[in-house]
């Protein structure tokens, strides 16, 4: 009841909407629902809205995506409401797997597949990886990244301070930095491998 009381909707870019059941439909292009519960992934921590933002600057039509540490599922579930054509969602983690199920289901998203587990869970190719996780992971699981995007392929990755930046850089030698973003210290990158 106190979490619903602070939960504020949140907006990104006047294009995409992010709230909870009990908040009004809103008009946005992307009008997202999530129930978070136990799981991450409202869009109120700067590097869930750093990576809101960068999704809505690129071209998801027909592409495959992979959401590692997907947490409630809300940035696949924009994925696939902007075109992506498949979508495997990844969490290690029971209750953000089960909340990213339901909340599949209340943003009517069946391109998305939620999957329990971490990354030896990805088996196939994709044209675009967003990992919102943190650092240490994402540097032990860079190389897993790397042999599961195709060339040319998009690499999104946040979860990690900006002084973090070039540790990052140095995991994925094999990429081109495309953009970087900074809110509240919190950092994004995306990456194209060469």
């Amino acid at each position: 009841e106190a979490w619903e009381k602070n939960f504020e909707p949140i907006e990104v870019e006047g294009i995409c909407h992010v709230r909870a059941p009990f908040h009004e439909k809103s008009n946005a292009v992307y009008d997202l629902v999530i129930e978070p519960k136990m799981s991450f992934g409202t869009g109120h921590h700067a590097t869930t809205f750093l990576m809101l933002t960068e999704m809505l600057t690129m071209d998801w039509n027909g592409k495959s995506v992979l959401d590692m540490g997907s947490g409630t599922g809300v940035l696949a579930f924009l994925a696939e409401k902007a075109g992506a054509e498949s979508i495997d969602a990844i969490d290690i983690d029971d209750w953000a797997f089960e909340n990213a199920i339901e909340n599949a289901d209340r943003n009517q998203c069946p391109k998305t597949k939620v999957i329990l587990g971490g990354a030896e869970k990805i088996e196939r190719n994709y044209d675009v990886i967003i990992a919102n996780i943190n650092r240490n992971i994402l540097v032990k699981d860079g190389e897993v990244y790397t042999n599961h995007l195709s060339s040319g392929g998009h690499l999104l990755l946040s979860g990690f301070y900006q002084e973090d930046q070039p540790i990052l850089l140095d995991a994925f030698v094999s990429f081109e930095l495309f953009n970087s973003r900074v809110k509240d210290g919190w950092c994004m990158l995306h990456l194209i491998k060469k």
